[in-house]
């Protein structure tokens, strides 16, 4: 059995094109948040801190999959701890975000939500502003520079990466440290996400069924079901989509554990590369390619110099066309719940 998984250049063009796609994701919810002031939700703001440390994951393992590492190296060192931070902060910020939807939604207490974003950053109310470091940047961080400090990151062999550089593979306490620095953050979040969104999931659908003794009184309230729906879809595809792009790379760590050649296979390889350079991606087209307000804005951004330019201008009063901000922004916050 080989000490070393080889990269193949048809995986590294792939999982590069991944990378890519994550990168571009993450960016587009960033613009998104940066560009639409009303539509700056609290969830919202929390995926943009998950979309920072997905942009970070996408930047570092593109680099290490077109550098392909094969030997300890100051680069190595540097790409191995920078992706090691943005992963387990990436698990730490999709688990804050289902803590937050379910206090928010299934405890009805925006309050309680709100102080959780406070938690999550370990900020105090102090006079003077001091904030320390967040948990889901403060812990990854401590983390990260303790496996450095202790030289446990460097060149990987591949084994349970696909070229980057993470734990060293000739380090004794491997293991260990894989779990620290990703692998339990992993398994927690497996755990974790089903059951906060099935409870969210229960609860919403509770709410509607209490609410349809209601609707002949309700008869000319405009319908919501396409929002809940996509609601309802969302809140099924998240931990869904979570685990499929990310039980691989778990896969491939249980075979190491258990000695099996397989995790060696190019295509469990391949899989591994792109479930975990995809989030970014992911996130991108369940929460701004899926979402109408953010979608409908996009394309009359990206129209405007087109068709929708000259509609524009025939108007008298310039308004533009579709829904008022305000109700775009009571759709963006129906969604994002």
């Amino acid at each position: 059995m080989s000490n070393r998984t080889e990269v193949y250049l048809s995986e590294q063009v792939v999982v590069l094109f991944s990378c890519a796609l994550s990168f571009l994701g993450s960016s587009l919810i960033i613009l998104t948040y940066v560009l639409w002031s009303d539509l700056r939700t609290t969830p919202r703001k929390l995926l943009v801190f998950l979309s920072v440390s997905d942009w970070l994951s996408a930047a570092s393992y593109a680099f290490g999959v077109w550098r392909v590492f094969r030997s300890d190296s100051a680069d190595c060192v540097a790409q191995g701890a920078v992706s090691t931070f943005s992963n387990t902060s990436s698990f730490f910020w999709t688990v804050a975000i289902a803590v937050y939807l379910y206090v928010f939604i299934v405890r009805c207490s925006q309050r309680a939500a709100d102080s959780l974003v406070l938690f999550f950053h370990l900020i105090r109310s102090v006079r003077r502003g001091i904030h320390p470091p967040g948990q889901s940047w403060g812990v990854p961080l401590a983390i990260t520079v303790a496996a450095v400090c202790l030289n446990k990151i460097g060149y990987n062999a591949s084994e349970v990466s696909v070229g980057w550089c993470w734990i060293r593979i000739q380090a004794p306490d491997r293991v260990l440290w894989m779990l620290l620095t990703g692998k339990i953050w992993e398994f927690l979040a497996y755990l974790t996400l089903p059951v906060l969104y099935v409870l969210i999931k229960r609860h919403i659908s509770v709410a509607h069924a209490a609410l349809s003794e209601y609707r002949p009184i309700l008869a000319s309230r405009p319908a919501s079901h396409p929002f809940s729906s996509m609601a309802d879809v969302k809140l099924t595809l998240i931990p869904v989509i979570f685990i499929f792009l990310r039980m691989w790379s778990t896969v491939r760590f249980v075979l190491l554990l258990a000695g099996s050649p397989v995790r060696q296979h190019p295509v469990l390889v391949t899989l591994h590369g792109i479930g975990n350079t995809s989030q970014g991606a992911a996130n991108c087209i369940m929460f701004v390619l899926f979402t109408r307000p953010i979608r409908t804005r996009l394309c009359a951004t990206f129209c405007c110099c087109c068709s929708c330019g000259g509609e524009e201008a025939a108007r008298p009063d310039g308004a533009p066309r579709g829904p008022p901000a305000d109700q775009d922004a009571s759709t963006q916050r129906e969604e994002d719940r």
